[in-house]
């Protein structure tokens, strides 16, 4: 009888044990879920923050964006001015208007280079067609094929992006002198 009731009084604490044990391991995942939860919406806080801090530095340094497109037309008009009034300073005698025109240009571009729109200097340089827009092709010998011959448009770069494309004439390649021969 002793080891009857031995049995029965084992029973029941080791069932107890048993069942303490399997809410041990149910808190256990439980907290490891909840861990695991917790992680990953730390990670995708940071990630929304970094998104935002790169978001508000481009916003910073792109924001004059339009307006600089803008501005390239009178940048434009400018250079064509001092062009045209360079050719006709001496029959006309309109040196100081050229001279007060050239330093409106210099100025305005020195403006611009400081918000960081840069020209960009195509003129002889192989075509990219990420920078130029070919315009026209020419049959000029002494450009070797593929490069930029002439600018008729100055394209220009805000910082690291395109704001403009040059718009350019491009040497032709030159055909074998036996097909030039041919009508």
């Amino acid at each position: 009888m002793t080891t009857n009731t031995m049995d029965k009084d084992a029973g029941p604490s080791v069932a107890g044990k048993a069942q303490d044990n399997d809410q041990d391991n149910d808190n256990a995942s439980e907290i490891a879920s909840l861990r695991e939860r917790l992680m990953r919406a730390l990670a995708e806080t940071e990630n929304t923050r970094r998104q935002g801090e790169r978001r508000a530095q481009d916003a910073a340094q792109y924001a004059i964006t339009n307006f600089a497109r803008e501005l390239l037309q009178v940048v434009d008009n400018l250079h064509r001015a001092i062009e045209t009034g360079t050719a006709d300073r001496e029959a006309s005698g309109t040196d100081g208007l050229i001279k007060g025109v050239t330093a409106t240009d210099r100025i305005l571009s020195q403006i611009l280079t400081r918000f960081g729109v840069e020209e960009i200097k195509a003129l002889h340089q192989p075509f990219d067609p990420k920078k130029h827009e070919a315009v026209m092709e020419t049959d000029e010998i002494d450009r070797p094929a593929g490069s930029v011959a002439q600018v008729l448009e100055n394209g220009y770069m805000l910082h690291d992006r395109l704001l403009r494309p040059a718009r350019v004439v491009v040497a032709k390649p030159r055909r074998p002198s036996s097909q030039a021969e041919q009508p």
